[in-house]
């Protein structure tokens, strides 16, 4: 498998660096209420600025230049396209994706667009209560189609969703993100009509010649704990019921038998039609991956670990417990390093959806490191970027993965969602205060890996 056909580039998302929230015509979403309302980010943070990307496009597209990354995965803010999340579109809002995007292609860098990653337009959260509606994945159909007809003439890489895991779990079940609901039905309610608003979507993409489409969810790897039967169980529900639920739709037209059959009436169904449209609509997968843990159908003596992924209901419905070997590495945010994690994980996801191709959308490190001194001399992430990338070749050249593309996440330090600014994930030091990019020693370790393969 040659590497001609294999893009490095780096992964942001619109609602972390841009800033200008009320600024250029758009609208305010569900992220801009969060992180003004008092108590939801950490250090009382707000993304109403974030790295000013906005304003500061042309510079950060230099820097992409200079690490030498053929690809750019970003997303548009619904709320910059059609600022009450349905209705009139703002021009302003189209005019900047356009010079952004005219930016990248003068540098050789080619766009990878999602869609959503997160910001809804608030009106629709008030009007509809957001992605609890079916409304709102009309809604989410009709603005990806304005966004097809503006782009697509240049762009041929396209994403309807990041996460929707999150917006699941973390916005409607234990409600660290927003809207900030906590539920242990809403949930799979808001995960099924995101499945839907990326069937609906993916109908209009087809309509024109826009290129290819698919969808970016994320996934930590399970080892079984131990060669036990139901280990291995464990460990292939517990990916099921993390990739499986938001991925088994859109390739196959329904959820996993195991959440089927354990969820009962708590899941929703899709009726026939539904499961034509959802059928087949993804042309290759997202997959963002950060860590990796062993799974086990009893509770372990020892290593256990309790993670955010367990509440909300989804914990008891897996019935799966997580562990971690003592001597891996951890990440600033608790997160341990097991870069043959990633390897499997490609693996298992080429294996289960029919072999369809696969690009890592996101996978990066976090250090929590405010002092820029010591923040640019970041040892620890450039060995993470090593050991990932090296499992990442490893699944495409010797296991035969048709792995297409690696986005590190991310290229600057931003407004890490209920975070805010302490948790630093960029290859550039992001100086808050001035605004002011430093690469730091990750920046040169994966211009080197670029430069290399």
């Amino acid at each position: 498998m040659s590497n001609e056909n294999f893009i490095w580039g780096v992964a942001t998302a619109a609602h972390q660096i841009e800033g200008a929230w009320l600024e250029g015509g758009k609208g305010l979403n569900t992220w801009d209420v969060f992180s003004h309302t008092p108590g939801k980010i950490a250090n009382g943070d707000t993304s109403a600025v974030a790295c000013d990307h906005y304003h500061r496009y042309e510079e950060d597209i230099e820097l992409m230049a200079q690490l030498g990354v053929k690809g750019y995965r970003f997303s548009i803010a619904w709320s910059r396209i059609l600022p009450q999340g349905k209705g009139a579109v703002n021009e302003e809002g189209i005019a900047f994706y356009n010079k952004l995007i005219d930016g990248l292609l003068a540098k050789g860098i080619t766009p990878f667009i999602t869609l959503y990653h997160w910001d809804l337009p608030a009106t629709l959260q008030f009007e509809n209560d957001g992605w609890l509606s079916y409304e709102t994945a009309e809604y989410f159909a009709e603005y990806a189609d304005v966004c097809f007809k503006a782009f697509g003439d240049r762009v041929k890489h396209w994403m309807t969703f990041n996460e929707n895991w999150c917006s699941a779990v973390l916005g409607h079940g234990i409600g660290c993100f927003a809207p900030g609901r906590v539920s242990r039905t809403e949930p799979y309610i808001a995960a099924h009509n995101l499945c839907l608003a990326h069937g609906l979507t993916v109908q209009k993409f087809r309509q024109g010649d826009w290129g290819v489409i698919g969808i970016a969810n994320n996934c930590d790897f399970r080892e079984p704990l131990t060669d036990k039967p139901e280990d291995k169980a464990a460990a292939q529900e517990a990916l099921e019921f993390f990739y499986g639920w938001l991925t088994d739709p859109v390739v196959f037209g329904e959820y996993p038998a195991i959440m089927v059959e354990r969820l009962g009436d708590r899941l929703p169904k899709f009726t026939p039609e539904q499961k034509e449209m959802l059928k087949g609509s993804c042309d290759f997968l997202g997959l963002n991956h950060y860590t990796t843990h062993f799974a086990s159908r009893e509770k372990p003596t020892a290593n256990l670990v309790g993670g955010d992924e367990g509440n909300g209901g989804i914990d008891e419905d897996q019935q799966v417990f997580l562990s971690r070997d003592p001597d891996w590495l951890q990440t600033s945010n608790g997160w341990f390093v097991v870069p043959w994690g990633i390897r499997k994980m490609l693996n298992w996801v080429y294996e289960r959806y029919n072999q369809l191709p696969i690009y890592v959308t996101e996978n990066g490190c976090c250090v929590a490191d405010n002092d820029e001194k010591s923040a640019i001399s970041d040892g620890f992430r450039a060995d993470f970027i090593r050991g990932y990338t090296e499992a990442v070749v490893q699944a495409r050249e010797e296991d035969g993965v048709d792995v297409r593309g690696y986005f590190g996440w991310t290229l600057m330090d931003n407004f890490e969602w209920a975070k805010g600014y302490e948790m630093r994930f960029g290859m550039i030091f992001c100086n808050f205060d001035t605004l002011e990019r430093t690469p730091k020693e990750s920046y040169y370790a994966y211009q080197e890996i670029i430069r290399n393969r």
